[in-house]
């Protein structure tokens, strides 16, 4: 599954806003905290598991992921802060539910595994993003191209089942996000002066960040992750 959130939020430059950069990754580590920790207590337990991937409980939490992601995304500028935060926290909650699986599908140590090392790739990216001067935008508008494509891919793949493909698909998201990972952190930096609440800007920022690091970990815990 592909995680994806970009709104149209025009931002301007300006100077680095060094408290909203923190705020940002302490409310994505809090976000990733609550997603995994959830996740660890339902793969616990079996009932549990089997209420959440039912057919039509998978699908209503999907569908609960995409209007929280959206609504957050068009009306960040208009909600309240508390309203932003409780948002966030119950679209981690609501992930953690369906992230249970890997619990069950991973040995525990793969998963740690795994995790360190796309911590290690998403923060050297990260910081590449807060450095760099060179303008990102027309990068990002090319990896959004490619992640498009490769969801058209990965939709059409679901009716072929080819493992070759569902492998090379997962490869080419690990390298997008890689790249949007950069291309957002340099975006937060921007819109650090833009009209939007710090506070709505910060968790607004922690779900992007989130988002990246969720699709990078999940497609290299697929490559690399060693099955129970």
């Amino acid at each position: 599954m592909i995680f994806s959130e970009k709104s149209d939020i025009v931002f301007i430059g300006g100077s680095m806003n060094n408290k909203l950069i923190s705020n940002v990754f302490v409310w994505m580590f809090i976000g990733l905290l609550v997603t995994f920790a959830t996740g660890y207590f339902i793969s616990t337990n079996e009932r549990m598991l089997i209420s959440v991937f039912s057919s039509g409980s998978y699908i209503a939490f999907a569908i609960v992921e995409l209007i929280l992601v959206i609504v957050l995304s068009a009306r960040i500028r208009k909600l309240k802060p508390t309203t932003c935060k409780v948002m966030f926290l119950l679209y981690s909650f609501v992930s953690g539910l369906t992230f249970s699986s890997i619990f069950v599908a991973y040995k525990m140590t793969s998963i740690i595994y795994v995790f360190l090392i796309s911590a290690l790739i998403f923060g050297i990216f990260a910081l590449i993003g807060y450095k760099t001067k060179v303008d990102l935008t027309k990068i990002g508008t090319y990896l959004f191209m490619g992640l498009l494509a490769t969801i058209i891919v990965s939709i059409i793949n679901v009716f072929i089942g080819n493992a070759m493909v569902d492998l090379v698909i997962s490869v080419v998201i690990v390298l997008i996000f890689i790249g949007v990972t950069a291309y957002d952190i340099q975006k937060i930096k921007h819109m650090s002066n833009s009209s939007i609440p710090e506070e709505n800007l910060a968790i607004y920022g922690a779900l992007e960040l989130y988002l990246d690091f969720i699709n990078i970990f999940l497609n290299l815990l697929r490559l690399f992750g060693d099955d129970k």
